[in-house]
């Protein structure tokens, strides 16, 4: 078993970077730079106008159109990763099995899914100011747990989580930090094949949960044909633009009642949102989305979005928006003008992964309602993106499709990472968490002032 005790022998670890002056957004082209531009405050707005026409390569639209995979290394020496002025960074745990979902129970205790070893770990609250610590396994032998939901909200009886292959429950009362009793199956017999990643968010009003459930493929090339008459009938159960065989139920979210008792599909056409959330003082649910490979390195953005009920966000058929994607060219002309547009839209291949709002006053009041996000980076484009945490502004609680980077520095050259932000989560005393599924890695982010 690693380790994950909480480190109490180092002091607070932080640095606090020279000022960032004001950036200009990048837009159009200036808008798709890579890894080698990225720095606290560098902002861009990628616009669905500005996206360049699909470059359909290869012959096969499942294969990515390039491999590169980050070569992973341990953090150098004294190394943390850049952030803006005034704010600082620790580190709170690390040699963590590949952690993913944060969650904050509503007494302030923290949980994680430490995927790689089946595990949710359960860190006290105190942990979340830096304090030393040591988790306890709250729950195991799961298939690569991913999302956490506690319900009811404020006084929660169940701990759900998202494995895989399914979603369960378990007994919990406030404080608890190792699970009172077995799980309890929620929604069986996920199809577990490419997108693994099921998060997991709770309506406002407590009557829905929603899990997010990836496709099976890239672009669903394989698909078996339809008829006109066929496809109404199905779309008439499963949702606009739903797609069918191996993919039928993925590429969605679903919602579903506290029982499992009733599960459908409430969004359609999201090829793999692996990140969820409410957004505060509303009921609108959000969704990160990981697009699809083979158009080309700035096809097809990544990106953050509302999520409307009945919603039909293109996949596989068209993307941001009405643009077809060549490998369905002239299969749905019906579905072309019902495409909804996602809200802010995020360098291609990054590999969004979480998304949290900022709900806090810890933060400079300029941050309060703003979302951020996790980019875990890419794989499969010669000049990296991603590997970092962004902002996306808001202003009355409307996106602006402007986004900026938060925390960056993880990529040491073309070849060499030392981290892969990838969950987070907003603690208490209004500090950020952030997990690195590369190296294990829990940070936390406070804003210590100007200097």
């Amino acid at each position: 078993m690693r380790a994950t005790t909480i480190l109490s022998s180092l002091p607070l670890a932080f640095v606090l970077l020279a000022s960032v002056h004001a950036q200009e957004v990048r837009t159009g082209a200036d808008a798709f730079s890579t890894w080698q531009a990225d720095a606290p405050g560098a902002s861009r707005h990628i616009r669905a106008t500005d996206l360049p026409p699909p470059s359909l390569h290869q012959n096969d639209p499942e294969a990515p159109d390039f491999e590169r995979l980050p070569k992973v290394v341990d953090a150098p020496q004294g190394r943390m990763p850049d952030v803006p002025a005034g704010f600082a960074v620790e580190v709170l745990a690390r040699d963590l099995n590949k952690p993913r979902v944060i969650r904050i129970a509503p007494n302030g205790d923290i949980f994680v899914a430490e995927s790689g070893s089946g595990r949710v770990l359960a860190f006290p609250a105190e942990a979340a100011k830096g304090g030393a610590a040591t988790p306890q396994i709250f729950a195991e032998n799961l298939e690569r747990p991913f999302g956490i939901a506690f319900y009811p909200s404020a006084e929660p009886r169940y701990v759900y989580v998202a494995a895989a292959n399914e979603v369960v429950r378990y007994p919990y009362r406030s404080g608890d930090r190792k699970a009172k009793g077995p799980s309890e199956v929620i929604i069986a017999d996920i199809p577990t094949k490419r997108h693994w990643t099921r998060d997991l968010a709770v309506s406002r009003d407590g009557q829905r949960l929603f899990v997010s459930i990836g496709s099976a493929s890239n672009v669903a090339a394989g698909m078996p044909n339809k008829s006109s008459e066929e496809t109404k009938a199905f779309e008439k159960t499963h949702g606009l633009g739903a797609a069918w065989g191996e993919e039928e139920n993925r590429a969605v979210v679903r919602v579903f009642d506290p029982e499992g008792g009733s599960v459908r599909n409430f969004a359609t056409g999201l090829r793999n949102c692996s990140g969820m959330a409410i957004q505060p003082g509303t009921d609108t649910l959000w969704c990160t989305g990981n697009e699809r490979d083979h158009l080309g390195p700035n096809l097809v953005p990544d990106f953050l979005t509302s999520v409307r009920e009945g919603g039909f966000y293109g996949w596989p058929w068209y993307y941001t928006g009405g643009n077809e994607d060549p490998a369905h060219a002239g299969e749905r002309p019906d579905l072309k003008d019902r495409v909804l547009t996602p809200d802010v839209l995020l360098q291609a291949h990054s590999s969004t992964m979480q998304i949290a709002f900022y709900d806090a006053d810890a933060f400079p009041a300029e941050y309060r309602g703003d979302a951020f996000a996790t980019m875990r980076g890419s794989w499969n484009r010669e000049d990296r993106t991603g590997y970092k945490v962004v902002r996306a502004r808001m202003k009355d609680g409307k996106p602006t499709g402007v986004y900026e980077d938060f925390m960056t520095g993880f990529v040491l050259d073309k070849d060499t990472v030392w981290g892969r932000p990838t969950g987070l989560a907003v603690a208490p005393d209004g500090a950020l968490l952030i997990s690195d599924d590369a190296n294990g890695t829990l940070f936390r982010v406070a804003y210590k002032g100007s200097k």
